[in-house]
Formats: C-alpha cells, sequence, structure tokens
C-alpha cells in the first residue's frame, strides 16, 4: 500500500485529477450561486408576489377574542375582509371559510386597507402594504367602535431579501474561489493557496453535498502530490 501511494504521490496525474475534482466541485456550487441570485428571491420568500404586474395575494385568518384564557380563539366563518384603496375604494373582498381564512387576490402593491365590520364587533382597519406579510391574524372583539393598525412598517421581507442575496453572493464568490483553488492546483505551483481557496470552496454547497464530496476528494488527491508543489518543502 505504501509503495501504491508513494506512486500517486509522485505521479503528476494524481494532481491534475485532483485539481479536475477541486474545480467540478466548485463549479456546481458557483452555478448554485448564479441560480440563487438569478432568483426572485422576494417571490420564494411570500410565495405570492407576482412582479410583472405588481400585485400580490392578502392571505389571513378570523378568529374569535380570547376571553378568560378559557374560551374563544375560534374561527369565524363568513366574515366580509375587505382591501381598500386610498380614497376609500373597495378594490377586493372575501369571506371566510369554515376555517376562518380568507384570501384576497390580486391586489396592487401600495399602500392599502384592510377592513373588517362585522355585526356586534369592533371594526377592525390594518394599514399595509399586500404581499409583505404572509399571513394576517385578526381577532373579533365583540363591542362597538374601531380598532386600528398600521403594519406597514413592520415587514421584514425586505431583511429577508437582503439576507438572501448576500447568501447567494457568498456562494457564488465561495465557488470562484474554489475553482481558482483548482487552476491553482493545476498548475502546482503554490501548495497553501491551493489548500485555502479549496477550503473556501466547500462552501458554496454544490448540489448539496455532491460538490463538496467532490472537493473534499480533490483536496485530498493534492494533499497526497503536495511533493510536486514548487513551494513545498517537507518540514
Amino acid at each position: 500500500v505504501e509503495l501504491w501511494l508513494h506512486d500517486l504521490s509522485i505521479d503528476s496525474a494524481t494532481r491534475v485529477a485532483g485539481a479536475l475534482m477541486i474545480f467540478i466541485g466548485s463549479l456546481l456550487g458557483a452555478i448554485l450561486g448564479v441560480a440563487l441570485i438569478s432568483a426572485d428571491v422576494g417571490e420564494i420568500l411570500t410565495g405570492q408576489l407576482d412582479s410583472s404586474d405588481g400585485v400580490a395575494d392578502v392571505n389571513g385568518m378570523v378568529n374569535t377574542a380570547l376571553e378568560d384564557n378559557t374560551t374563544g380563539g375560534d374561527p369565524v366563518e363568513g366574515v366580509k375582509v375587505s382591501i381598500l384603496d386610498s380614497d376609500e375604494l373597495e378594490i377586493g373582498h372575501d369571506f371566510t371559510d369554515s376555517g376562518g381564512r380568507f384570501s384576497v387576490e390580486d391586489v396592487p402593491r401600495r399602500a392599502s386597507t384592510l377592513l373588517v365590520d362585522h355585526p356586534e364587533n369592533v371594526t377592525v382597519r390594518i394599514l399595509l402594504i399586500p404581499g409583505d406579510h404572509a399571513q394576517i391574524s385578526i381577532t373579533l372583539t365583540p363591542g362597538d367602535g374601531l380598532y386600528e393598525s398600521d403594519m406597514t412598517g413592520e415587514s421584514h421581507l425586505a431583511e429577508s431579501v437582503l439576507i438572501g442575496t448576500t447568501i447567494a453572493g457568498l456562494t457564488l464568490l465561495a465557488g470562484i474561489a474554489g475553482m481558482v483553488g483548482g487552476l491553482e492546483a493545476y498548475r502546482g505551483d503554490h501548495y497553501r493557496r491551493t489548500w485555502w481557496l479549496s477550503f473556501f470552496g466547500l462552501w458554496s454547497r454544490g448540489m448539496l453535498f455532491i460538490g463538496p464530496m467532490f472537493i473534499l476528494l480533490g483536496m485530498g488527491m493534492t494533499h497526497l502530490a503536495r511533493d510536486q508543489f514548487t513551494d513545498h518543502t517537507e518540514d
């Protein structure tokens, strides 16, 4: 076995094969990064935004208010949920189903008001931007009066999109670093540079485990052939 490993370590084909595996594994990661950047991150996160015509669905649920922490909290069927524009004109509505759920489809993505005016209950008015919230929970409270809420500043969609884009960018950069590491291994000049670039390439996560597996195998082969690098000296 030692003789076989020695033969592999001095054979340039070992280093070239390792370089190729590092390059392919990192390329898969770079492709993943490009795919993530090219995707509409906002649409992926909300699952409802139609960027082509600037509309979104408003989804949610209507429940009764809790009373003494023992009763209430039940879904309410047949409640009309309306969406009003800035001129207080209705631009869409829906009635809750048996599970209290509602969905007002294709609402323009601009400041709107969600209105729930149900008999013998407090009227609910919520200012929102359609598409900024995956689900809106509404509580029906017995009585008169008006409950108002402003949800236009509560969305974390922008932060989520930024995080997703950052991860996609880092994935692409890691893939590129690994590809450069593969080229360095092929040249056989700088062993430590090859190792570190290949290590960064592991974080590109190409095809989940397939890309990193290729990179690890390639790193193992280049380590075996480390004496072929011009800057490597045995300790």
